[in-house]
């Protein structure tokens, strides 16, 4: 099997640092998630699973619907562009495209860095016949470039953007720098939605909700695109520096070579190839503060999931 030389370069660069005695190898970058259609469909397939829809996607999906009237009510320009950041399969824009069409003029901006991912969110929103789908190739961007690609997005009649930033995407980035990111695309009449997994306590259960075989089929991918095999690596996960982290152990030695370059893995290496931030209720709104002028945050009753509503 070929080597992806993008993630071999990507570890390179990176390096490895010392925990103790055991090397830590950082691939946490999530834009290493998507570089393949395989590895795309493996993230719509985790989000199909059961445990995980139980813990995540359904609880966001009911605070959607439980709050579409407030934030319909908060949208007061005539038209809106709506610009799904990070837009896996399209499902949850569908939840608001359904509804705004009544009473707005909307156009759907999916964005994300798979290609795949924009394809597919593109018919879900085509398949309900609602609103335009735009579509060009700066819609397949990284997040890094985000106020240059909406601003494409905006003309006479599409002013404003309605953002939505849902599926606990925040989490996988610092947030410094992604929300200042999506801060500078947005303009005055803009709003952001954001949702984001939110915590009192670690708990066993959200360690557990990281364990699943679909979970694991799909972060192992990365590496096995720089030549590992499932069966040198073993998986786990743990919850450190305020974020969930998700790491493979390597079971034996191992030599990978590409482009003239040798990286040595020893037994015992750890490779991280996920985050995920979780937040306290208080301290997410004021992180979201320093960006945003006015911030609502609604959550669930357990108080594991929130939705942020925002504007400049």
């Amino acid at each position: 099997m070929a080597i992806n030389n993008l993630i071999f370069n990507e570890i390179i660069k990176r390096g490895y640092s010392l925990e103790g005695n055991t090397r830590v190898w950082d691939l946490s970058d999530s834009k290493l998630w998507y570089i393949t259609p395989k590895q795309s469909q493996g993230f719509l397939n985790v989000e199909e699973d059961a445990e995980y829809k139980k813990s995540l996607t359904e609880v966001e999906i009911s605070l959607i619907k439980n709050n579409l009237n407030f934030i319909l009510s908060q949208l007061k320009a005539k038209s809106y562009n709506i610009v799904d950041i990070g837009c896996g399969n399209g499902k949850k824009a569908s939840l608001f495209i359904g509804q705004l069409s009544k009473h707005l003029s909307i156009r759907y901006c999916p964005i994300d860095i798979s290609s795949y991912m924009v394809n597919t969110a593109s018919e879900t929103i085509r398949r309900l016949n609602i609103g335009d789908v735009l579509e060009f190739s700066w819609n397949i961007s990284d997040f890094e470039n985000l106020d240059n690609v909406t601003a494409l997005f905006r003309n006479q009649s599409y002013k404003h953007h309605f953002m939505l930033f849902l599926g606990n995407t925040m989490g996988n980035f610092s947030q410094n720098n992604i929300l200042a990111t999506i801060k500078k695309s947005m303009k005055k009449g803009d709003y952001l939605l954001i949702g984001n997994g939110i915590i009192d306590k670690v708990t066993p259960e959200l360690i557990k909700s990281y364990y699943n075989k679909a979970m694991i089929d799909f972060l192992v991918q990365p590496l096995k695109l720089i030549g590992f095999k499932k069966n040198e690596l073993n998986y786990s996960s743990r919850f450190v520096n305020s974020r969930m982290e998700m790491y493979f152990t390597v079971l034996k030695d191992k030599t990978i070579k590409s482009m003239d370059k040798v990286i040595n893995f020893k037994k015992g290496d750890q490779i991280t190839v996920g985050i995920s931030y979780k937040y306290k209720k208080t301290d997410f709104k004021k992180i979201l503060g320093k960006f945003f002028r006015k911030v609502k945050i609604i959550t669930n009753k357990e108080e594991t999931y929130a939705l942020a509503f925002c504007n400049v």
